[in-house]
This record gives structure tokens, sequence and C-alpha cells, in this order.
């Protein structure tokens, strides 16, 4: 059965983009298709999407209304999957789009949305109840906690900062062994000394993994000026 999907994003040119990139696909329904949060809202009530996949920035304010419909279905639709766009690299959205769980919730860059497999998978992934994360904006955690004194990122070796990123991304340890040319059981090693070095408890559920990692590396955020990569 086709998962069926709701569009949301002020720009006709990117909106009509989105429709017809997923409206190719076998697996996905586009159900409808707006450009502001009130439209956004009331086509969740009418329609009962699986998936919601939102711009951060709509009318009427143009802030972070993605964020505010992601929160609010959590309380009204918790079933319901969101993958929120943007145009900038921000941990402080990702930050609070997880602030009340990452399970079925999804952060892309906009440049990533035009790769139909990308995008594709995002939504398959939070309709299943998971997470996934734009490894760039994972990249500039990393990097900002890695400035901090004594960071025990400085500790982690270069292949355990490549896992780390894919454990960020939402990605199972099979997955992550396939997406470095590993083996399952050297990721676990990794993962192992990962979560020692940051003092950080192992889990097996993937989603709490993602939260985890991302609030640890936002404990010291970014300098002014270093949020965004445009």
């Amino acid at each position: 059965m086709a998962i069926r999907v709701v569009v949301a994003e002020d720009s006709l040119i990117v909106r009509e983009g989105l429709q017809q990139l997923l409206g190719s696909s076998p697996s996905v329904e586009i159900v409808a298709a707006c450009d502001d949060v009130d439209s956004l809202l009331a086509a969740i009530d009418r329609d009962q999407p699986d998936v919601v996949v939102t711009d951060i920035r709509m009318p009427p304010t143009g802030t972070d209304e993605g964020i505010q419909v992601a929160a609010r279905l959590r309380e009204t639709h918790p079933d319901i999957g969101v993958v929120v766009v943007s145009q900038y690299a921000e941990p402080s959205y990702v930050l609070d789009l997880l602030d009340s769980g990452s399970d079925g919730r999804g952060s892309l860059l906009k440049e990533r949305v035009h790769r139909r497999s990308e995008l594709l998978a995002a939504i398959e992934n939070v309709a299943s109840g998971g997470s996934v994360i734009d490894p760039r904006i994972v990249d500039v955690l990393v990097t900002a906690k890695a400035r901090a004194e004594r960071s025990p990122l400085s500790q982690l070796t270069e292949r355990e900062r490549e896992v780390l990123a894919e454990i960020a991304a939402g990605k199972s340890n099979m997955a992550i062994a396939e997406s470095l040319v590993l083996t399952k059981r050297a990721v676990e090693k990794h993962i192992n000394s990962i979560f020692m070095k940051l003092g950080l408890a192992a889990s097996e559920d993937v989603s709490k993994r993602v939260k985890a990692t991302l609030l640890f590396l936002a404990e010291t955020g970014p300098q002014d000026g270093e949020a965004g990569i445009s």
C-alpha cells in the first residue's frame, strides 16, 4: 500500500517539484499540497496522511512553522511521520524537532530533496517510526563540538567519527556496515568504543541513539555564525 503524503511548501516551484518527484513513485501517494500552516493542518485532519513533508519556514511568520507542526502532531496525530526540509544546516532546528522524541521524525537539506531516492528513503523511514538526520547537519554538530576544549570527541578516531555520523543519521548497524564497507562486528566494536568515550549509555533502540548523540554534540553548540552552511 502506498504511503499517503501531504507536502507543505510555500514556494510554488519547489512545491510542484516535490509533487512531480514523488508522484512518479508507486510507493507514495500525494494526497494534498499546501502553501501555509493553516492549509497544512486542515489537510492533515481531512486526509489523514502517513507522512508530512514540510518546509521549516512557511507563512504566516516564516520562522519555524514546520517544527511547530511536528510538535503539535506528536500530541494530536502521533502516528504521522514528519520530514522537515531546510535550506540551511541549522542544528538548533533539528534539536527542536527531536525535543518530543525522534521516532517518526526526519530532517533533510533541500539540496537532497531533489534526489528522489534519498527523499523516498526518508519518507519510508519516518513512516515506519524511524529517524533520519541529514549528514551535513551532523557534520556541523561534530565540528562545533570538537572545537570545545577537552571535548571527548577529540578522542575519537577518524573511523569512529564516520560511524558516529552514521549513527546520528539514524542508520542501523547493518546499514552502517554497508555504507562504510565494514563487517557488522567491526561496526559494533566501533560503536561500543564511541559510546564509552562519549560517556553515553549504548542502546539497541536506534531512535534513542540518534537523540542521545545529537544532544551530546549540541551540548557545546556552534559559535555565532557557525550554525549554518549556505
